[in-house]
């Protein structure tokens, strides 16, 4: 005769079950891989960033706390393997036979956790330097590759700076950019990436526009993105997040914003031009 299981024996045998799942971002619909934070001090730092009151070095200092915050929770995708390690031993301290005491019986043994991939960070030059010591903090033995990018007038992306080497050897590349506008510089960026033979990408930013994000995403979907906010409203003629925060680099280094494009060009290669005093 079968036995019926009473709910008793179905709580007993539901509180046996053990799962193991891994920690992973709440993704935002609808853009299936962008995590946005919604950690309450990360909103109020975000508002100083904004803020046209901020100084330089205070612009400076809190993008170095919100690139933290946000290089935490982006990194919660890595995995990590079983390493040997050693561990003092407390009760030394307070040992009456100190000097018995051997080598051995000072550590004790353990297992340790070492992150498993080999990761590469990538500031787009120059505001994405801002974001670099901070996320170092997290991974300290990623690598750093700089890319210069610079945008024209007709909001077009233009690479005049790359220091990858030849020989990818990244797992997971994290690219840094603290606004994501159009995206037209960030779609180049993965693009030169992938190019390279990363297999991983995930761009962190402070801010994107809702429009850049798509875009983002249209070319590259399998690209994760971490960001602090969405701003609703992009410039179509200017190519600016509505409010956005200004120009990160300008706001960075205490620059102003340069207006001819020929001042990023080397003096050699600039158009030559020449001009006549007849008076």
């Amino acid at each position: 005769m079968e036995e019926k299981k009473t709910d008793d024996d179905e709580i007993i045998e539901t509180s046996l079950t053990t799962t193991t799942t891994k920690v992973e971002p709440n993704f935002t619909a609808p853009y299936g891989n962008v995590h946005v934070s919604k950690h309450p001090v990360l909103s109020h730092k975000l508002s100083i960033l904004r803020s046209s009151s901020t100084s330089p070095s205070s612009f400076r200092s809190v993008l170095r706390e919100i690139t933290f915050h946000l290089g935490y929770e982006a990194t919660s995708t890595l995995s990590t393997r079983d390493i040997p390690i050693t561990v003092p031993s407390a009760s030394n301290k307070t040992s009456n036979n100190a000097s018995t005491t051997t080598a051995e019986d000072q550590h004790i043994e353990a297992m340790g956790h070492k992150i498993a991939e080999r990761i590469a960070l990538i500031p787009i030059l120059r505001s994405g330097l801002g974001m670099v010591d901070s996320m170092l903090e997290l991974v300290d033995n990623a690598t750093v590759h700089h890319i210069g990018m610079y945008r024209t007038k007709a909001l077009m992306p233009v690479q005049y700076y790359n220091r990858l080497p030849k020989k990818c050897d990244v797992d997971v590349a994290y690219v840094l950019d603290p606004l994501i506008a159009t995206s037209a510089t960030i779609i180049s960026v993965v693009g030169i990436l992938k190019k390279w033979g990363v297999s991983q990408i995930h761009v962190l930013s402070v801010i994107a526009s809702k429009k850049g994000l798509s875009e983002l995403l249209r070319h590259h979907p399998d690209v994760r993105i971490t960001i602090g906010h969405i701003d609703e409203e992009l410039n179509a003629e200017t190519g600016d997040v509505m409010p956005g925060l200004g120009d990160a680099g300008d706001r960075l280094f205490g620059t102003n914003m340069v207006d001819d494009e020929e001042e990023l060009v080397h003096p050699s290669k600039r158009k030559r031009t020449m001009s006549v005093d007849m008076s």
